[in-house]
């Protein structure tokens, strides 16, 4: 059987042969090979012909920055996923990488705690498995089937059934069609009075679209959840403010929910919403995970159901898993409208998919179109 080749790109020796013993110990990955820099990287791709690569960011000769401009101007396709510095100064760079192509990114484990590099490694193997997988299909023509003994393989390999990684969920298996029973509201839609977005895997970048592209006079205050780390979502809300008509900024407690405000739930926090007499606001906790997520689209689409029933919209776009899925369902059974992501334009049909099995989604919409999909209910809605 074919296993999915990967490329390490790091001046680090001890992060190359860290991620080296990641990949070599999860079934379905094989080490294609490993340099040092971009240009060594460059050199080795036509060789060893890997099927994704991890890359670092800062690197002397070639940094990854300059290595994703050349990747794009060779029209290299292989997908690329960014080790990160969880420093501040580090995320800005890390966007800018995103923005030049690489597929997602993760922070690299800090010192030896085991918890954070055990932690990072199920993180790197779901993304490997998924971006490198998707590549071979279509440009590798590898045939990958993982067998039940591989699945076994790895749970035992993350020491427990519950942290075990989902392959049907990464590995997109063929499509069986199914019947989709759509929830039945309660009540019928009113007025929008707030915008929920749930994202994850490609969000970066299809947040970008979105957001440049909104009509700068939407009325209601606009609330996501982007799966991202402490530390990035603070950077990753002025970039978006840079592009977007309406003003973005990461979240705070108390935060008021304003028309043309569009909130960013922070790295590693909750976000929920609250409807006050004389204003709403958005309250920030670190509650326990949901979803295997901090923040969680469901915890706040959660609080969107109970909070505005019938006077929201929700929409659920590209990203790996389930979240925000059961409860874009519930907001549906409250009379909300629901938006989700299309599969082909997804950079990840997990989300939107199970949103869509669940019941939950009115319509699926391609990402060319969502702003004026998002743009247009908005306004029609608003009264």
């Amino acid at each position: 059987m074919d296993t999915i080749s990967v490329l390490v790109v790091d001046d680090s020796a001890l992060m190359r042969n860290l991620i080296g013993r990641i990949v070599e110990q999860t079934p379905g990955l094989s080490l294609a090979g490993k340099a040092m820099n971009g240009q060594f990287a460059l050199d080795k791709i036509p060789m060893l012909k890997p099927d994704v690569i991890v890359l670092d960011i800062e690197m002397p000769t070639m940094n990854g920055v300059e290595f994703l401009k050349e990747r794009k101007k060779r029209g290299i396709q292989i997908p690329v996923i960014i080790l990160s510095s969880i420093a501040k100064e580090g995320a800005a760079v890390t966007l800018e990488c995103l923005s030049l192509g690489a597929s997602d990114f993760i922070t690299k484990p800090s010192g030896s705690d085991s918890a954070d590099i055990s932690k990072v490694a199920r993180k790197l193997a779901e993304l490997l498995l998924h971006f490198g997988a998707e590549y071979a299909r279509k440009y590798a023509k590898k045939q990958l089937d993982f067998s039940a003994k591989q699945k076994t393989d790895l749970e035992k390999t993350e020491g427990a059934k519950e942290s075990a990684i989902d392959f049907a969920a990464i590995l997109t298996p063929p499509r069986v069609k199914k019947e989709i029973t759509p929830v039945v509201p309660l009540r019928e839609g009113g007025r929008i009075e707030i915008i929920g977005i749930g994202i994850s895997t490609g969000g970066p970048n299809a947040l970008r679209e979105v957001f440049a592209n909104i009509d700068p006079d939407i009325p209601q205050p606009i609330v996501v959840v982007q799966h991202m780390p402490a530390g990035f979502t603070e950077e990753f809300a002025k970039s978006l403010n840079a592009i977007c008509p309406l003003e973005v900024k990461e979240a705070k407690q108390g935060d008021l929910l304003k028309p043309g405000r569009i909130l960013i739930a922070p790295g590693n926090k909750h976000m929920t919403v609250e409807q006050r007499s004389l204003a709403s606001i958005v309250h920030i906790n670190d509650h326990d995970q949901v979803n295997g997520h901090r923040p969680s689209v469901d915890v706040l689409f959660e609080s969107i159901a109970q909070q505005y029933k019938n006077k929201a919209l929700g929409v659920v776009m590209t990203g790996m898993g389930k979240d925000g899925a059961a409860q874009l369902a519930e907001m549906r059974k409250q009379g909300a409208y629901t938006l989700a992501q299309d599969e082909e334009s997804s950079v990840v049909y997990g989300m939107p998919k199970v949103a869509y099995e669940y019941g939950g989604v009115q319509k699926q919409i391609p990402l060319k179109d969502m702003a004026k999909e998002i743009s247009k209910l908005a306004k029609e809605k608003a009264v």
